[in-house]
């Protein structure tokens, strides 16, 4: 094989990436605006049915616009909204994720090629130099430190930071002389904050790939295990240490890992949130929209999003992980591989005994089976048993002490004509009136009557003022409630 061959084939592999394959088709421009109209500021998720609703406008906004739009395969162009259908699609294309929110709701998110792809359209849409001050300065230092951290010469180290020191003791001898303080340049700032926007765009994508590396792992695990036919013990002990190694059995992970350990640190990230505002206070940030500072300022937002979501994804991994465990039966298992096997076995005979034109005949289905009508409720001597006889009972227990009409009423409802009247007299409040009433008339149960009566009242419905209500219990027992009084002087009810 040539190199031609070589290069050739490694070309086409990188064209054929779901990134390409999104940027090099008809409608990539159109099919872009929409991820960015709908996936905008830090919008992650959008629930199924509202990105169906939205894809659907944007695409006939565009259309009718002249733009170049997709249309859906499963859905002929002007036959309705193919916004579903579009979005099927796309998720076929590994330019979407479908998934379930913690509600249990379908929802949409982008994935790493979509974030790519958007990545690389704003870097080539940005006005500036592709090689500048800045930029060559954040090459060159960075390629010294880790020169240093590479090297295992203890004198080298030395003296590297012996330099370091010099270098910053002079520079704090100076200002602290009172020497002139001379900030960057307009022109300095804007490079620099040129190069770190463009760092800062590759994050969500970065993310992103590492939570699809963890769904991939989850898919295969899981896969494996299904599939594993070695005693439980043993594929207990394994899957447990593979757990274990979860973040460290893919780049993505590891990465993430190192990247996670420096996150972890709260001072760090504080620090990174002062430098921020100081950056964004210098003057050449004046000229920056009110988008560009609030998606600088959302940074930190960023990172703890994003690390958030790879956690969500290993927890997710971990908990199918520990369920397939739980519920795995190597035994049904190994009894359902028997019975294909034999299914397989039979089948290899019937080819081998008939000719290619000879039909066996096979049922999808068992036949039913025809039973008689079977008892639905069987005997049950307890159905049978006589009841047991009525216990003799003397004339004294037949009959209780009467009970008069009045005392039957203390345990009735309110007397609403009672409290009507007492309403209606001269009293100047509800709560006058109620306590003018005699103690039979005065039970708890008539503030639910006078409550009713004085509904309507505006200075009852607000309950400004609350006022005692003296209640007498059937018993005898008086007992106090506190309850908004009307002004019986300006009408009642």
């Amino acid at each position: 094989m040539t190199d031609v061959d070589l290069q050739f084939g490694r070309v086409r592999a990188v064209l054929e990436r779901p990134t390409l394959r999104l940027m090099t088709r008809p409608t990539a421009a159109a099919v872009i605006a929409v991820f960015r109209a709908v996936f905008e500021r830090d919008v992650q998720y959008v629930p199924a049915e509202r990105m169906h609703l939205q894809v659907d406008e944007h695409i006939a906004r565009l259309a009718r616009a002249g733009a170049r739009v997709p249309a859906a395969a499963e859905v002929g162009e002007n036959e309705g909204p193919i916004g579903r259908a579009l979005c099927r699609e796309w998720v076929a294309a590994q330019w979407l994720v479908r998934s379930n929110s913690p509600d249990g709701d379908e929802q949409y998110s982008l994935t790493s090629h979509a974030l790519e792809a958007m990545s690389l359209i704003d870097a080539l849409a940005a006005d500036r130099a592709l090689i500048s001050e800045s930029r060559l300065t954040m090459i060159v230092d960075a390629v010294h430190r880790w020169a240093q951290q590479a090297t295992p010469d203890r004198e080298a180290r030395l003296r590297h930071l012996d330099a370091q020191i010099a270098e910053l003791t002079a520079e704090r001898q100076r200002v602290a002389a009172g020497a002139e303080l001379v900030a960057a340049d307009d022109q300095r700032m804007r490079d620099g904050y040129a190069n770190l926007v463009d760092l800062i765009r590759q994050l969500p994508g970065d993310f992103k790939r590492v939570e699809e590396a963890l769904e991939a792992m989850h898919r295969t695990i899981v896969e494996a295990f299904r599939t594993d036919a070695r005693p439980i013990a043993e594929v207990l002990d394994d899957y447990l240490l593979r757990t274990d190694r979860l973040m460290e059995s893919t780049p993505e992970g590891r990465a993430f890992e190192g990247a996670f350990e420096l996150l972890r640190d709260d001072a760090l990230l504080a620090q990174l949130r002062d430098d921020i505002t100081t950056i964004l206070e210098h003057p050449f940030a004046a000229a920056l929209s009110a988008a560009e500072r609030r998606a600088f300022r959302n940074t930190v937002a960023i990172l703890r999003q994003g690390v958030e979501d790879v956690l969500v994804q290993r927890r997710r991994l971990t908990a199918t992980l520990r369920d397939q465990i739980v519920a795995h039966d190597v035994i049904a298992d190994r009894e359902l591989d028997a019975v294909l096997r034999s299914i397989n076995r039979r089948l290899a005979d019937w080819n081998a005994a008939g000719s290619s034109r000879r039909r066996i005949p096979l049922t999808l289905l068992p036949a039913a089976t025809a039973t008689p009508h079977l008892r639905e409720r069987l005997y049950d001597t307890d159905a049978d048993a006589v009841p047991p006889p009525i216990d003799d009972l003397d004339d004294d227990d037949m009959y209780l002490e009467p009970v008069d009409v009045d005392s039957l009423r203390q345990f009735g409802g309110p007397l609403l004509d009672v409290l009507r009247a007492a309403l209606e007299g001269s009293a100047p409040s509800s709560a006058t009136a109620f306590n003018d009433l005699p103690d039979p008339e005065r039970r708890p149960v008539e503030l639910f009557g006078l409550a009713h009566l004085l509904t309507g009242l505006d200075d009852f419905e607000r309950g400004d003022e609350l006022a005692p209500h003296l209640t007498v219990r059937p018993d005898g027992t008086v007992v106090t409630f506190d309850m908004p009084s009307a002004n019986l002087q300006k009408g009642t009810r």
